[in-house]
């Protein structure tokens, strides 16, 4: 097991071609505050920042989408990459030059695209709007080397477009089975792309794709399939499905969760937070579902501005409701919040029978 604590190496060998750095370079990590998160790496005092930082933020509207993406990507990493035998550093193989290129169409002027061409006049969807890079190391006598690394796909559900400059936005919406067909299309080229590189043709390269939500939705998408690949494999030889869901609740419409009893419990907590203070401006949830079973859930509450002593108290009110009434065994996260900035903060982990509970306030 890697030690918690930071401790310095001398960098150098695959190390100093991630960082683009020559010589002696002084590197420390950060050390871990859980057996199931990755210490990361911090060169010369600065935290390594992915090399395509921005560009995903820039193709995705929605972020919820963002977030899911990136949280769910780190989560299958560590099916493969235990955090125990692994230290995480943000993407450092794929430039922003690459990523844009890739997430571009296929013209003349732009080979790299993995996006189809559009003939004029003709509409073809864009498949592909993310792309993210996490590399994984281990030390090796002293020094850390590249190891490992996962690649995550993002892709549209929805795709936006305009029939002329400025013009009206109009909708198409794309078919699970269009969503992964190009998405293991995509994996396959993106697989020989890394395997023609020194640093990367001989190391595990995971690549998990991701099916994202609408917009306008209020729950961000999921993945749906990854695939583990061992050193020197030129393409993608089998996947693993990925069965995860999220809800918005309440729910809308006819939408129906795999367990009527969990929207039941959330229901009920939501009338009791009401009941105390009858003018909240709203209760919502997102609920996470694995292979049909809640797996996490993200209850927001935003109130009006109350004084210290009122947020005191109902958040009190909020941890004796939430134990009597949300669904057990499962890790769920409260924010209570206004315009002017979150009010408290409720959790309960995994492992955990009673929410912890955290009045903010200003001196």
């Amino acid at each position: 097991m890697l030690a918690a604590s930071a401790i310095v190496l001398a960098a150098c060998g695959n190390q100093n071609k991630m960082s683009s750095n020559s010589g002696s370079t002084k590197t420390e990590l950060t050390g871990s505050n859980s057996n199931n998160n990755y210490q990361s790496v911090i060169q010369d005092g600065h935290y390594q920042t992915s090399k395509s930082a921005g560009v995903d933020q820039q193709q995705t509207s929605n972020q919820f989408n963002l977030e899911g993406f990136q949280h769910g990507l780190l989560d299958i990493s560590k099916k493969e990459f235990s955090p125990n035998k692994y230290v995480f550093q943000e993407g450092q193989q794929i430039s922003t030059e690459q990523t844009y290129n890739w997430l571009g169409r296929k013209t003349k002027k732009n080979p790299e695209g993995l996006n189809p061409d559009q003939p004029d006049k003709k509409i073809v969807p864009e498949y592909l709007q993310q792309i993210d890079e996490q590399d994984f190391l281990q030390q090796n006598g002293g020094k850390l080397q590249l190891k490992g690394m996962t690649i995550g796909l993002g892709l549209n559900s929805v795709y936006y477009y305009t029939k002329e400059k400025y013009g009206a936005q109009y909708t198409k919406n794309l078919s699970d089975d269009e969503i992964e067909a190009k998405g293991k299309e995509m994996a396959n080229e993106v697989l020989k792309r890394m395997r023609q590189r020194s640093e990367t043709n001989d190391i595990p390269i995971v690549i998990a794709l991701y099916k994202a939500a609408p917009d306008d939705s209020l729950v961000g998408g999921n993945f749906f399939a990854y695939s583990v690949n061992r050193g020197g494999a030129t393409s993608v030889s089998s996947w693993n499905k990925v069965n995860q869901r999220n809800y918005v609740f309440p729910t809308a419409g006819n939408e129906k969760v795999p367990n009527a009893n969990d929207e039941a419990a959330f229901e009920q907590f939501k009338n009791k937070a009401q009941s105390y203070f009858p003018n909240l401006s709203g209760v919502t949830a997102q609920a996470q579902y694995t292979d049909g079973t809640l797996t996490g859930m993200h209850v927001n509450i935003v109130t009006q501005f109350y004084s210290y002593t009122e947020i005191n108290s109902f958040t009190q009110y909020l941890q004796t409701a939430a134990q009597k009434y949300l669904p057990h065994n499962v890790p769920i996260e409260i924010t209570v919040g206004s315009t002017n900035g979150v009010q408290s903060y409720l959790n309960r982990g995994q492992d955990e029978k009673k929410f912890t509970a955290h009045v903010f306030n200003n001196y």
